[in-house]
């Protein structure tokens, strides 16, 4: 359950018009919904300013169905997402719920609720094209977050006047993240180049020695440009919820 829903629910039982038995029941799973398989956390949206984001990996497609259907009927208004899901997962998910929507390149299934305006500017950079799942990842979920997002793409420190040409796209962005795998020392030349946060995501692609992204998470951590964080291997997910909260928090203090 959202925050606008909630207001709703309270002012209709104030005048009346849902009566008291009915709202006890539709706060009944409040704060959270057990399962026994899962425990659906409700109140996240309340308390983070999204709701719950199921991971399939992991979770039959019986399961993932359960947990959908119970985040929908308690989500009037947000977005629904999920993340690392194959193609398999979604043709279940579609049958139950028509409207889920699938991104492929990112392993996203989402579940759009009306239109929603996006805010605030995320750069989602990628070192290479074998980078981009993983920036998509990171890119989907901000936008879906109701961020506005522009990506850069293939502009990695093999040829680094790619970056150095786009350097008043970096100083527009309200934060940035880089996805980048073998040494990962594009987002150390990205957080030379800018006073915005960059956000450091390192991608397992590379050869032997990276490690399966150990190299880039490693060189990333020990970055010697300031206003570096790092999120964990492949984890687009993670960068792009980070990032919301950056953006959404500027926001907050400009509009307040």
């Amino acid at each position: 359950m959202d925050e606008q829903t909630l207001r709703r629910l309270l002012k209709g039982v104030k005048s009346e018009e849902i009566s008291i038995d009915e709202g006890i029941q539709r706060l009944k799973v409040l704060p959270f919904e057990e399962l026994g398989f899962a425990t659906i956390d409700h109140h996240r949206q309340i308390r983070q300013g999204f709701p719950e984001v199921i991971y399939c990996a992991g979770k039959t497609r019986e399961q993932i169905i359960e947990i959908v259907r119970k985040l929908s009927d308690n989500n009037e208004e947000n977005n629904i997402l999920m993340t690392r899901a194959e193609a398999d997962i979604y043709a279940a998910v579609a049958k139950a719920i028509p409207e889920a929507v699938y991104v492929a390149l990112a392993r996203l299934i989402v579940i759009y609720r009306g239109e929603q305006k996006r805010r605030g500017h995320i750069l989602v950079i990628s070192a290479g094209t074998a980078d981009i799942p993983v920036a998509e990842e990171a890119a989907m979920t901000a936008e879906v977050m109701g961020n506005k997002v522009e990506r850069l793409y293939d502009v990695g420190v093999a040829g680094i006047h790619r970056i150095l040409s786009k350097t008043d796209k970096l100083r527009q962005a309200r934060v940035m993240v880089v996805a980048a795998g073998m040494e990962g020392a594009l987002a150390s030349v990205v957080g030379g180049l800018t006073d915005r946060p960059v956000i450091a995501l390192p991608t397992s692609v590379g050869y032997g020695a990276s490690f399966g992204g150990l190299a880039a998470l490693l060189a990333m951590l020990n970055s010697c440009a300031s206003g570096i964080g790092v999120v964990n291997i492949d984890n687009g997910f993670g960068a792009g919820f980070l990032a919301n909260n950056i953006n959404r928090l500027g926001l907050e203090e400009a509009e307040a």
